[in-house]
Order: structure tokens, then C-alpha cells, then sequence
């Protein structure tokens, strides 16, 4: 096992009443990247030496090339999409704009609202969630109708993807 600065550690957990574990590869102990690590906990934020055993298991940090051992198998490609999601919240309503940022010029955007009812508890989480889920439901939307235009394209005829 070989990590480098960045990398995420998973530890499966051995009870299924128990949720995995997961830190972030802050120091190497030694220079080839074998263990001890010293990593900062995602659950506790504490940081500690750790020193892998059998159920645990290294994500390379994207800016990390993976080892050839872990590399997928045959051809391929990483991209890298990212989604940045922005809550405007103000009084009983909530508004979520969520914008897909891709390798290629394409940025779709998509729009949820909320709206509290007056005699409704106030947790404004629920208003978040609520507006998060339209917009990304709305932004899933147009990227399956770019795809279907983007197909149709090509094909020459009208195609219709399943949402």
C-alpha cells in the first residue's frame, strides 16, 4: 500500500450498525509512501498515525497519478465534473441555483424553490434540501436533453432518453 499527500484512507467497517471511515493523508512517515500515515479524520477532525490494515484502502488524490497496480484496466479518460450549488434563502422561501461545471464549454444551470409554509416549524434545513433537490433535478433534466439533442445530432433523427 503507497499513499502520497492528499490521498483518502477508507476503513470498511466490520459491523453493519457501524458507518465506514474515512480520512485525508496529511504527512508520510516514509519517503516511498508505505505506512505509517499521519491522517486527519473526517469524523472527528482529530489527526493521528495510522497504520492500515486489511479493511482499509487508498483513493489517490485526483492531482496524484494513481500506482499501475491501481490503475482501471484497458484504455481510458478521468474527467472531472464539478457541481456548485448556491442557497439564497429569505424569509418562508428558498431558492437553489445549481450549475454543472464540465471539461467542455457546456455550463447548464438549474433553479429550485421552497416555500415554508407560516404555520410550518422553522428548520431551514428542510427549506435547503427541498430547494437543492428541484434544482438538481432540473439540472439532470437539461443535461439528459442535451445528450438526447447531442444523439440526435448525430443520428440524423429525433431521439428521446428515458428520465
Amino acid at each position: 500500500m503507497r499513499a502520497s499527500i492528499g490521498d483518502r484512507i477508507l476503513i470498511a467497517s466490520n459491523q453493519l450498525d457501524r458507518p465506514a471511515r474515512d480520512g485525508k493523508v496529511v504527512e508520510l512517515r516514509n519517503p516511498d509512501g508505505s505506512p505509517p500515515y499521519l491522517v486527519r479524520w473526517s469524523d472527528t477532525g482529530r489527526t493521528g498515525l495510522f497504520f492500515p490494515g486489511p479493511d482499509a484502502h487508498i483513493e489517490h488524490h485526483p492531482s496524484e497519478p494513481a500506482s499501475p497496480v491501481q490503475a482501471p484496466r484497458g484504455p481510458g479518460h478521468v474527467k472531472t465534473w464539478r457541481v456548485e450549488v448556491q442557497i439564497f434563502e429569505s424569509g418562508e422561501d428558498t431558492t437553489a441555483n445549481a450549475v454543472l461545471h464540465a471539461e467542455s464549454a457546456t455550463e447548464l444551470a438549474g433553479t429550485g424553490k421552497a416555500h415554508r409554509n407560516p404555520h410550518d416549524e422553522l428548520v431551514p434545513e428542510i427549506g435547503d434540501e427541498v430547494a437543492v433537490s428541484r434544482a438538481l433535478r432540473r439540472l439532470a433534466d437539461q443535461l439528459l436533453s442535451t445528450a438526447a439533442s447531442d444523439i440526435a445530432d448525430l443520428a440524423g433523427h429525433p431521439v428521446s432518453l428515458p428520465r
